[in-house]
């Protein structure tokens, strides 16, 4: 009998919590949105399992010795995992785009507002009872705006570690959610006519350019920006290694089998942080409702920097293309051409929006760099 009351005591029957019940219901809806609805399943799966393995009773998944403890422990809270996936992600892009037509940094820099007005939306918060974001908390927070994952992981895990397991839950969702929140913003802020604007086709960039391009962007960080060293330095190291030509086996490994093997442990480590006792708070809420303004704020911001330098150019530029400044690559541009040819049919926004969303990716490193310089002392 005692043996059966032992057996029962340790059963998980026994010991779950309604808590954790409904974040493994979380976690089961990550889980659909990554299999069934095909929202951002690369990061989405290993995240919606890890909630539901970090919030089994008794597991033990993040307790000191578990696997997810040293999984966060050792990829995230030491900055290593988003460092090497903006590596691997350094090594898929092609900045051809944005050599050919350097205006389209402007346009990644414009769709960086969403981010610096969500700070100020997050301090405001604070006046509502309940809410008490520090400086720090509303930096990391703010990143969300970028769209970029890996980012807003690397300053969440130095500003507000934690804070991590919400606000890269709200990062990924809104990366994955971009073919549905964009498309009407894009609508509202254009005319039917600036839908339909073709732009010239791009020059071709040579290979010089390419080999030199990421090397300048380091040294301008470095001269200017050290604290966005980490996460620009490693991109552009895996760009380098992509456009040099000398180390193919390099690329490759960084393109694939290196960034799908950190992208299954950083999910597992992100879902970790899903527990029922650090998610289920009232501060969860106002992150993902202040994910959503940033994300809507930067969008805008990047669409209406395109009006402008369409007047300015004379109609040249289509105002679209700004949606991509935001660093989801390539979803964003993706989106764009999309929006673009139901305007018109022969409308090939692709390649013109890649300039800017890869422009966004830099634009978040910089803006995480920013504010790590200012308040991550």
């Amino acid at each position: 009998m005692d043996g059966l009351l032992a057996f029962w005591a340790e059963s998980g029957i026994a010991n779950f919590t309604g808590g954790q019940l409904l974040m493994m219901a979380v976690g089961g809806l990550l889980l659909y949105l990554a299999i069934a609805r095909g929202f951002e399943p690369l990061l989405l799966l290993p995240i919606g399992f890890g909630a539901v393995l970090a919030n089994i009773p008794n597991g033990g998944f993040t307790e000191e010795g578990g696997l997810l403890y040293f999984a966060y422990h050792v990829g995230i809270e030491t900055g290593v995992f988003p460092l090497l996936i903006f590596m691997g992600v350094g090594a898929l892009t092609d900045f051809g785009a944005l050599i050919a037509n350097p205006k389209m940094l402007l346009l990644g820099a414009a769709a960086q507002f969403g981010i610096f007005a969500t700070l100020i939306g997050a301090i405001a918060l604070n006046a509502v009872p309940g809410f008490e974001f520090s400086m720090q908390d509303a930096a990391a927070i703010a990143i969300i705006g970028g769209a970029d994952g890996p980012t807003a992981i690397f300053l969440a895990s130095k500003l507000a570690p934690d804070l991590l397991g919400a606000i890269a839950v709200a990062a990924y969702s809104y990366m994955a959610l971009v073919p549905i929140i964009q498309p009407p913003i894009m609508k509202l802020l254009t005319t039917e006519s600036e839908r339909q604007i073709k732009m010239e086709q791009l020059r071709e960039v040579s290979k010089k350019e390419k080999i030199f391009f990421p090397l300048m962007v380091l040294a301008l960080t470095i001269l200017f920006l050290p604290a966005a060293t980490p996460l620009v330095g490693m991109f552009c190291l895996g760009n380098l290694m992509r456009e040099s030509g000398v180390v193919d086996r390099l690329s490759n490994t960084a393109q694939n089998e290196l960034i799908n093997i950190v992208t299954i442990f950083l999910g597992l480590a992100v879902g970790s942080k899903l527990s029922a006792d650090k998610f289920l708070q009232l501060e969860t809420l106002g992150i993902l409702v202040l994910g959503a303004v940033a994300f809507g704020i930067g969008t805008a911001a990047g669409v209406l920097m395109a009006k402008l330098m369409s007047k300015l150019s004379g109609g040249k530029i289509n105002p679209l293309i700004g949606a991509a400044g935001v660093s989801a690559v390539p979803m964003a541009a993706r989106v764009v051409n999309k929006v673009g040819l139901e305007a018109n049919q022969q409308n090939f926004l692709l390649m013109h929006a890649m300039g800017p969303n890869v422009a966004g990716v830099l634009g978040s490193a910089v803006a995480a760099g920013v504010l790590l310089a200012v308040l991550g002392s």
